[in-house]
């Protein structure tokens, strides 16, 4: 069963909210950091990327800009910028963004659940990428980017989150730069907050949606204050849980995740094209190809679009396997691009489906050579893939929109009263 609980959240003033919240970290490279921070100087990534602060040639993982974070924070947080609640609470997350809505519940989760498999992940993490948000975690202690959790929907929980949706106000209602209508409730009633509680511990499994490398980092720093408090204190430690939103599977929506890749791997277009042929049918279309169905692909080469749908012979019903990711992982970019390692590998970028065909032509006209739209993982996959304790390839899945930073933030120092 799920360990999930409410905690005290440290969450932005109503009237600076909407300065404040800031997409996460990791949607931005060092550049693009920067000059968001320039345009919004509030914003909550000049905390969540504080090189931002300092010359542009600081090494940014030095232990000063981590402590410039944590400094940061706890002057916000001391000049009333962000306010504290005093109960416990649960909160609802609503977004509503192209007509679609999904609507999570901010609570903490176990690092013990993440350790025992009941929140199940389905990417492996990159030790470099782990270390910068354990050192930003441990240094200001708080968890300030919440992870994304999912789980199948829960028809209680669901009826319950409806009914406080239509019967309370929201304490923030606003729309982000991204173009996301973002809405919040604070759940304290106390028969509410142990309902939802209880409801939890009748679920057996909890996924990870997006946020791998923020959840490892979570649990690593959980870990490591657990060990720095053996013998010095009693129960639980705040740091035991980790921030999160956990929807229901119903309403999210996995987007593509589009590959461009540099070159052809030293063969010729008739060359390539001749490979392309053994392993999957291919037919020359006049437009963009968005695939409409599993096992179906866009192939945009040489300034044409082709439609490539896999034969029977490299389908397969293995979690991992039957994945589209795979299928084009194992039979074109491995054997004939040369790409063994997608994380590592420099030549192959990944596109994702947010930003439209029109970015795979774009980028096949200036750096790669050849790109590919891919038709979306689905959540059921995922859970068969985690399910099954696999992996998935890298960047299978894109979610759409992002959890803001900054409208949440789990302070970790001290025990659970």
């Amino acid at each position: 069963m799920a360990d999930i609980r409410p905690f005290s959240a440290i969450r932005p003033n109503t009237d600076i909210v909407k300065e404040k919240a800031a997409l996460p970290y990791d949607v931005y490279n060092r550049e693009e950091a920067y000059e968001e921070v320039m345009k919004n100087p509030k914003s909550f990534l000049a905390i969540d990327r504080p090189e931002t602060q300092f010359p542009k040639d600081q090494d940014m993982y030095a232990p000063e800009v981590y402590e410039k974070a944590r400094d940061m924070l706890r002057d916000q947080i001391s000049d009333g910028t962000f306010i504290k609640d005093e109960d416990k609470c649960f909160y609802i997350y609503e977004q509503t963004f192209k007509g679609r809505t999904q609507t999570g519940i901010v609570a903490c989760a176990s690092i013990d659940d993440y350790l025992n498999s009941v929140i199940k992940k389905h990417e492996n993490t990159r030790a470099d990428k782990e270390e910068d948000r354990i050192r930003h975690v441990y240094t200001c202690d708080a968890q300030t980017g919440p992870i994304f959790l999912c789980y199948r929907k829960n028809r209680l929980l669901s009826e319950l989150v409806m009914k406080i949706k239509e019967c309370d106000a929201p304490v923030y209602d606003f729309e982000s730069k991204d173009g996301v209508k973002n809405r919040v409730w604070v759940i304290s009633d106390e028969e509410e907050v142990n309902t939802i509680s209880r409801i939890f511990t009748t679920i057996n499994s909890i996924y990870i949606a997006d946020g791998h490398h923020r959840c490892a980092s979570a649990v690593k720093v959980g870990l490591m204050k657990r060990k720095e408090g053996e013998g010095k204190v009693r129960g639980k430690l705040k740091s035991d849980y980790f921030l999160s939103v956990l929807f229901p599977d119903d309403e999210l929506e996995i987007m593509d995740y589009n590959r461009v890749v540099k070159d052809l791997n030293g063969l010729s277009e008739a060359e390539f094209m001749e490979k392309i042929s053994e392993k999957f049918d291919v037919k020359k279309e006049d437009a963009p190809v968005k695939p409409s169905c599993k096992g179906e692909f866009g192939m945009y080469l040489d300034g044409a679009w082709y439609r490539l749908n896999a034969k029977e012979s490299i389908k397969s019903d293995d979690a991992v396997a039957g994945l589209d990711v795979s299928i084009l992982q194992d039979n074109v970019l491995s054997p004939v691009l040369g790409i063994g390692d997608p994380k590592t590998d420099k030549r192959i970028d990944f596109i994702g489906g947010i930003r439209g065909l029109s970015e795979i032509e774009k980028r096949c006209s200036k750096d790669c050579k050849v790109g590919f739209s891919m038709y979306p993982t689905s959540i059921s996959e995922l859970f068969a893939v985690a399910d099954e304790g696999l992996l998935m390839p890298p960047k299978s899945t894109w979610f759409e929109p992002k959890l803001l930073s900054g409208l949440f933030i789990h302070d970790i120092c001290g025990t659970i009263v």
